[in-house]
């Protein structure tokens, strides 16, 4: 396995976990649920081997550009528009 299969590997599952983490917290705290729910529901594609799994169920796959842009995009969102640090701090104020 080379070493640029190892590290996608990784970066996908990062980003997949860093994404339904977003989602998560959009979903239960805050007016964001639908927003939580979709972005929860997208970073699946970011988990090695869902491509695969993608491409065999629609017959395309998403292309690494599209990947990225999205990536770019969520956490524009989330950081931004989001106010998921605001989301954060309710959400660690009631598991208190």
């Amino acid at each position: 396995m080379s070493i640029n299969v190892v590290l996608g590997n990784v970066a996908g599952w990062f980003l997949a976990i860093l994404f339904f983490a977003i989602g998560f917290v959009n979903t239960f705290w805050g007016n964001d649920t639908i927003f939580g729910i979709g972005i929860a529901v997208l970073s699946l594609i970011y988990i090695p081997g869902m491509s695969t799994q993608i491409k065999k169920l629609t017959g395309f796959s998403i292309p690494l550009i599209v990947k990225i842009v999205l990536a770019l995009f969520i956490l524009w969102a989330a950081l931004g528009v989001g106010e998921l640090f605001d989301k954060t701090g309710m959400m660690l104020e009631d598991l208190r």
